[in-house]
């Protein structure tokens, strides 16, 4: 998935349902205030993580239908939870389910220091979707032993194999959700359930490259929905689809999706998730193409989605897709007012300081909403992105064009959780301070719209040049968040923008500089183990 984190502060946040509306067009200034005042953002602190609440704006203006609509898609996205503890690791949902028995037992003692590390250590994983950091890659460090975990296991009933207890005390075993080392083979160095344990990274390469067709200019996403194991001494794909792998949970994602269909807002939307429906049913990856491309096409709706196997990140190669959900109610009003970066896009890539050969002569279909997150999971939960550019394919993306996102409810709530103190510890001085205070969101929220609808959107790769993922290899994915990061910010000092209306001056330019150079010199890297590289894209 092309997307963005949050630029300002490395803190993730939890899916967490509003506590209702806070925004009536017709509420007062004076209430609105009054509500943001009592809203309690931050629900939790542990280890390196704050864990937030956020509110749905616009929910209680929604129909009936709508409101059932995005019920179902929540529902549908949260059937195919399981999934993503799967595909990190192999372990994992073993793991999280004698957690959870131990937690909910009532013949174990839950008191002391051995019990407050344990419950540390459960918090971690249920976070992070398994028992490596979602961020830095590591797996976890239980700060209990392992002949207290044994008592814990035998006291609540719940059982765990001894490879398994062995994975969670003996650092050396899957020590790395993700490996990027080029000095290693990359799959076998790589905890993720991608692969058959005996499968290198050579041997997936050549598989791939025979599916290849230098010819095809429209090629399918080659690995997006299956796991390479070894048959019979051969490689072979083992496909998720509602009768092949991950069966039972996608057949609850379907239900929820057909019951989703049933109350579309629109007979075009109705189609779009009919097509999700067929991909999940057949596996056949040019329906998922069918999907992307209907869904890049479906507009004017107040709820929309994205879902499926769809952030490559995790798969140190780059094709296997992560499953992932989020539902989304579209701000009208902050979406119009964004729209001029929408409007423009062809000035922004006219203009961009590439080679003339990597332009685009025409910027096709690049839809912009600001939106207002009703609920996620997966890849996309509990850590969130904050913005989102899709579909992934360059061929769909030139022909068709994409849809970026920002997820407006979401950095609000890291902005307003965020207290000054960090700002007067870490800023220069007083004018920098100044900056942050007055224009900090504002910048932030402009930084992921041009990240996402003009820096994954602009430019084009060079015809008979592969795939990133063939020729990027391992540092596509950082490779391409980093240039829609050096566009957005190359863009953010543009005069233009002030002319078109969407800041006030160049000093909000001037603090999102501020606030990136504060942010990766200070603020992330204090949640890197000294010695290690930074790895997250």
């Amino acid at each position: 998935m092309k997307r963005s984190l949050l630029a300002l502060l490395a803190l993730p946040l939890l899916f967490a349902c509003g506590g209702g509306s806070t925004t009536d067009a017709d509420a007062s200034k004076k209430d609105t205030v009054a509500v943001a005042d009592t809203f309690k953002w931050q629900a939790e602190q542990f280890a390196d993580v704050r864990v937030l609440r956020y509110r749905v704006p616009g929910w209680e203006q929604l129909t009936l239908q709508q409101k059932k609509l995005a019920y179902y898609l929540v529902m549908s996205g949260l059937s195919g939870r399981d999934i993503m503890w799967d595909q990190n690791y192999k372990h994992n949902l073993k793991i999280r389910r004698a957690l959870e028995k131990i937690i909910q037992s009532d013949k174990v003692a839950k008191t002391g220091s051995d019990w407050d590390h344990f419950l540390e250590y459960a918090k971690e994983v249920f976070f992070s979707n398994g028992i490596h950091h979602h961020y830095g890659m590591d797996k976890f460090t239980p700060g209990f032993g392992r002949a207290y975990f044994e008592q814990l296991l035998s006291q609540s009933g719940a059982t765990l194999a001894k490879e398994v207890v062995d994975v969670m005390f003996d650092p050396a075993i899957d020590a790395k959700k993700v490996s990027l080392d080029p000095t290693k083979d990359l799959v076998l160095a790589s905890a993720v359930n991608f692969y058959g344990d005996d499968v290198n990274q050579k041997e997936v390469e050549t598989f791939y490259n025979k599916m290849n067709v230098a010819s095809d200019t429209m090629p399918p996403s080659y690995g997006i929905n299956s796991k390479v194991v070894r048959k019979d001494g051969k490689l072979t794909e083992q496909v998720y689809k509602v009768d092949g792998m991950y069966g039972a949970a996608l057949k609850e994602v379907v239900k929820w999706l057909a019951l989703a269909k049933g109350v579309a807002e629109s007979p075009a939307q109705a189609d779009v998730i009919q097509k999700l429906i067929d991909f999940y049913t057949t596996g056949d990856l040019r329906k998922w193409d069918d999907f992307n491309i209907a869904w890049v096409a479906q507009k004017n709706n107040t709820i929309d989605f994205i879902q499926g196997f769809v952030e490559v990140y995790n798969d140190p190669l780059g094709k296997r897709g992560s499953y992932e959900s989020c539902v989304e109610i579209i701000d009208a009003e902050a979406t119009k007012h964004m729209s001029v970066i929408q409007n423009n896009a062809q000035y922004f890539e006219d203009n961009s300081p590439i080679l003339a050969q990597h332009k685009k002569k025409s910027v096709k279909g690049i839809t912009y909403g600001f939106v207002q997150v009703a609920g996620e999971a997966g890849d996309a939960a509990p850590s969130t992105p904050v913005g989102v550019n899709l579909p992934n394919a360059d061929w769909i993306r030139a022909n068709y064009g994409s849809k970026s996102v920002s997820l407006g409810n979401i950095a609000d709530a890291y902005d307003k959780s965020g207290g000054k103190g960090a700002l007067q510890e870490f800023c220069n001085d007083s004018d920098e301070v100044k900056r942050a205070t007055e224009f900090g969101a504002l910048a932030g929220n402009l930084h992921t719209a041009l990240h996402e609808v003009i820096g994954h959107a602009s430019g084009q790769i060079e015809p008979g040049i592969g795939q990133t993922d063939e020729t990027l290899k391992n540092y596509a994915s950082t490779l391409e968040e980093g240039r829609a990061d050096l566009v957005a910010l190359y863009y953010l000092m543009d005069p233009k923008l002030v002319e078109w209306g969407v800041m006030p001056s160049l000093e909000a330019g001037k603090a999102e500089y501020d606030g990136y150079i504060r942010n990766g010199l200070m603020v992330q890297l204090r949640r890197i183990k000294p010695g290690n590289n930074i790895q997250e894209a």
